[in-house]
């Protein structure tokens, strides 16, 4: 089993304590790799690395950072087999979609690079004799990035790019169940050229690194991406320093069916969504809400293309859902499919262990299907984070909206109707950041995502508002007074 070093300040070290802890390939439930449990001191020499760099790094132009973004994304194009590989064995990701989220990373750091390039301030209107005012944007400064296991390479990217290439440096603190894959993206930065310092690596588990992070004078921004429980400790602890704090969090999504709906549509590219990744996707629907007049088409048709979804190893090019990222979060879904038997509902398909002998020692779970769901339920009151179908029942636009929106999440939305008024009606009353309408969840580079909805998230990523979040807007006044 290969040991695997962190990166600060140019160079490749162990922890301080000598300290190192497992990453597991989830397919077989055995030791991967080996990687440094930083602590304080090893977090302190990261910060003081990011800091030294901080100020020639930040007088670059924007082009200049620009450049290098653009190389690191043709070595991410250059070494994709190897980041799918450690996508396939230390996630679980099906080959098939870590090729896709390869492709679709190296896409995201040159569409980073090309609208860095735009970047505006603004002029202010004139309201002195003889000033001019305007604003500026400029780095925060030292950015701790703190990234989920969910889409793993993914954040990487979409995190510590846009930081970079606004003139920011930063402490990337991967997952701890896939810190090989952030060893390998830091080896290609190192590639790429990026001068020493701009961007190191901790690796350690998320309490005591995140928590040594937060609480750092030296760190003036935290990029979070997880859970909501997580995010509250992180915002708790980073306000005793009042960094800005920038966090996309938990999501329990309703989609409503209304019943003049395309109803095979709408169950057939749901459920052709839904599992992707095993549904280990803050955008994942929580709970799919269909008119009662069209409930059982709906649950008949979704269940169906559920029972054609391939669950096996990661690496057969055939598999379309493979093992669940990690054991605890397996035991989580399994809680949540038998609190839900014994509230009353009805299990359709799935929510057992696989046949296969293959998969017997790995963390899988048949996809699952879960009808006659009532909104009091457990599980359609949480984030599930795994690959179950939550469908429930409801037979006014009124009920439907307030049941919608009794969450304590507000991240995203999805309206299936032909009525294109009723909708945008909906669209209006759902208390949510994103909605989609007569789609499932799609994203690209261009789309924002996250937002200030609830216990959902604080601020934008994605696109040109997500690469604003790393700036901040200076004010600046001069007099040409004679």
């Amino acid at each position: 089993m290969k040991s695997y070093k962190m990166y600060i300040n140019g160079e490749w070290v162990d922890a301080v304590s000598g300290k190192t802890m497992p990453t597991y390939n989830p397919s077989t439930g055995e030791e991967y790799g080996l990687v440094p449990v930083a602590d304080k001191e090893d977090v302190d020499k990261a910060v003081k690395a990011a800091s030294a760099a901080l100020p020639e790094w930040a007088k670059k132009t924007q082009q200049d950072r620009a450049k290098l973004i653009m190389r690191l994304a043709a070595q991410v194009r250059e070494h994709a087999e190897e980041l799918v590989e450690l996508e396939v064995y230390e996630h679980g990701t099906p080959v098939m979609l870590a090729r896709g989220f390869a492709m679709a990373a190296a896409d995201q750091l040159e569409y980073i690079a090309s609208i860095s390039r735009g970047l505006m301030g603004q002029v202010l209107p004139h309201s002195m004799p003889n000033t001019v005012g305007y604003l500026k944007r400029v780095p925060i400064g030292v950015c701790a990035v703190i990234t989920p296991w969910n889409v793993p390479l993914m954040m990487m990217l979409s995190m510590v790019g846009p930081a970079a290439v606004t003139g920011n440096t930063c402490i990337l603190k991967p997952a701890s169940v896939n810190s090989i894959l952030g060893v390998k993206f830091i080896e290609l930065m190192g590639k790429a050229g990026f001068p020493k310092g701009v961007v190191n690596l901790i690796t350690g588990p998320g309490g005591s690194v995140g928590d040594a992070l937060s609480t750092h004078p030296g760190i003036d921004m935290i990029r979070f991406t997880g859970a909501s429980d997580t995010g509250k400790v992180i915002l708790k602890a980073a306000s005793q320093t009042a960094k800005k704090c920038v966090m996309e969090l938990g999501g329990n999504n309703p989609v409503i069916v209304c019943e003049d709906a395309n109803v095979e549509k709408a169950a057939k590219m749901q459920a052709g969504r839904h599992y992707g990744n095993s549904a280990q996707n803050c955008s994942t629907p929580g709970r799919y809400y269909v008119h009662e007049k069209v409930y059982d088409k709906f649950v008949e048709v979704f269940t169906e293309e559920v029972k054609k979804i391939k669950v096996g190893l990661p690496w057969e090019e055939s598999t379309g859902m493979g093992p669940m990222a990690n054991k605890q979060q397996l035991e989580r879904v399994n809680y949540l499919i038998n609190t839900a038997k014994e509230q009353g509902a009805r299990i359709v398909y799935g929510g057992e262990k696989p046949k296969d002998a293959a998969l017997e020692k790995g963390f899988f779970l048949m996809p699952a299907v879960i009808a006659d769901c009532t909104h009091d339920m457990t599980i359609a009151r949480e984030e599930i984070f795994g690959p179950v179908g939550v469908i429930l029942k409801f037979s006014s636009e009124e009920e439907v909206i307030k049941l919608a929106n009794d969450s304590e999440y507000g991240l995203c939305a999805g309206v299936w109707s032909e009525d294109g008024a009723k909708a945008l009606r909906m669209t209006d009353d759902l208390r949510v950041d994103s909605v989609f309408i007569n789609m499932p969840r799609m994203m690209t580079s261009e789309f924002p995502w996250g937002g200030n909805v609830k216990e959902s998230g604080v601020g934008k990523s994605d696109s040109v508002c997500g690469m604003e979040e790393f700036t901040d807007l200076k004010f600046i006044c001069t007099s040409y007074d004679k």
